[in-house]
């Protein structure tokens, strides 16, 4: 990933911020990525660590429209994911899904249990939320516009608890330095 792209991506993302009015705590930790896939633009994500606490994470994203986060899956992270602005598309599978057959599985949606059917696309509006339990593969991306999206977790282990469907998939992206940089990546401390 280009280190332009980055700041690109960095001055966007403080941009969207300052417009809804999200102020950010002191020394954020910024992590911005285009998952080694060489593409921000439709496979990228911003995302800032708030709080990473032995317990408990607490991330704020960013993502423009139709900038997918790839299908992935955590074996020891539960999270909930809140779309805090905009509008976010979900796809969501249960452990060992099969896509020609997809099955009705059950998600706790605004803190309620509801049935959903496999690879059906679930948005959520301003406000809602999802809780995605281990083992439940997601992608999720803004659709009509971009999305600040919040974050709250199990212990967060980004290295080592992310697993992707796609196998050139990586977390971090190798930077190309073309500029100096705006920030400084959570993967480069």
């Amino acid at each position: 990933m280009l280190r332009s792209e980055i700041n690109k991506a960095y001055l966007a993302a403080n941009s969207c911020f300052a417009v809804n009015n999200w102020k950010l705590p002191p020394n954020p930790k910024w992590d911005i990525t285009d998952f080694g896939l060489g593409n921000f633009n439709s496979f990228g994500l911003v995302l800032i660590n708030l709080a990473q606490e032995p317990e408990y994470c607490e991330k704020l994203m960013f993502a423009k429209e139709n900038q997918e986060t790839p299908m992935h899956y955590h074996k020891a992270k539960k999270e909930d994911i809140i779309c805090r602005n905009g509008k976010l598309g979900l796809l969501l599978f249960a452990k060992g899904y099969d896509v020609q057959h997809p099955k009705m599985i059950n998600i706790k949606l605004n803190g309620e249990i509801k049935s959903y059917k496999e690879g059906s696309q679930l948005i959520l509006n301003e406000g809602e939320r999802i809780t995605i339990e281990p083992l439940v593969w997601h992608s999720f991306k803004p659709i009509d516009g971009a999305c600040i999206i919040g974050e709250i977790s199990t212990f967060n282990d980004d290295a080592n608890d992310n697993f992707f469907e796609n196998p050139e998939v990586g977390r971090y992206p190798e930077i190309t330095e073309d500029e100096p940089p705006l920030v400084t990546l959570l993967s480069e401390k």
